[in-house]
Order: C-alpha cells, then sequence, then structure tokens
C-alpha cells in the first residue's frame, strides 16, 4: 500500500509548508527497540527554515520568530521525535508536533485585561462574609461574666 501524496503540512487553513522546504534527519534512537535499537535510524530530526521559507507571509514570519526563537538555529527550527520505534511513526509525530507549534506561534495575542470595578453585589458578599467570620471567631471566645 503507498503513503498517501502529501503536498505539504498544513498548519492552518490559510499556511501549508510545501514539502520541499522539509528536511529530515536521521539517527539511532535510545530506549526500547529489542534486537533492532542498534541498527534501525528510527529518531527523526525534521528541519524547516522559517527565516527564509517563502510560505509564510512576512507578518507571518516575524511572529514565528519572536515566538520560537529560543528554538531557533540561524532561523532553522528542528523537531526532534524519538518517541515510537518505528521512523514512519516518528516522522507523523514530528510533523504533527511542528504543525502545532507554528499554529500557535501564528495564533494572534490574547486582547489585553480591561479592569472592571467590583459589582455592589460582591462588595456586600465580601462584607456578609466578613461579618460572618467575625460571629464565628466571637463565639469561640471564653465568655465573659
Amino acid at each position: 500500500m503507498a503513503a498517501p501524496h502529501r503536498p505539504g503540512l498544513r498548519v492552518t487553513a490559510r499556511l501549508t509548508i510545501p514539502e520541499s522546504e522539509l528536511s529530515w534527519r536521521f539517527s539511532r534512537s535510545s530506549g526500547p527497540g529489542g534486537q533492532g535499537v542498534n541498527t534501525a535510524d528510527s529518531r527523526v530530526e525534521l528541519l524547516w527554515d522559517v527565516a527564509r521559507s517563502p510560505a509564510l507571509t512576512p507578518p507571518q514570519r516575524a511572529r514565528i520568530l519572536e515566538r520560537v526563537e529560543g528554538r531557533l538555529v540561524d532561523g532553522v527550527l528542528t523537531i526532534a521525535a524519538s518517541e515510537h520505534r518505528a521512523q514512519l511513526r516518528n516522522r507523523e509525530a514530528a510533523r504533527a508536533r511542528l504543525a502545532t507549534l507554528i499554529a500557535e506561534a501564528l495564533r494572534p495575542p490574547a486582547a489585553p485585561r480591561r479592569p472592571t470595578a467590583p459589582t455592589r453585589g460582591s462588595k456586600e458578599r465580601r462584607l456578609k462574609a466578613k461579618q460572618q467570620r467575625t460571629e464565628v471567631k466571637t463565639l469561640r471566645k471564653r465568655p465573659t461574666d
């Protein structure tokens, strides 16, 4: 059975990273694997050059570079996957992780919080709770003659 043809990595409705921009590196994975652990190159590294990618618009590039700058080496983003024993499953895991990371980086920042004054009801509830607490503590005191 042939693998399905992928035109690229779909990140969002507006962004698909062409397969030609993704490069792969393979190495031996640590961890379980039985007899094949020392021979199979099941660890996967997916590399994508964010800084020079023609798939991105300038605002997208700026936002991604700003949000993932700690993970970049010379503008290249590297995603490693070695949790599975099979290289194919690690490739799929790396693709999914890259898509999630980029989609998260492209998400616009949350609107700033607008502070509001406490409502009259919340003030009354707070004062009522304080009064009840005062009464509880008063009842715990030793009675005076």
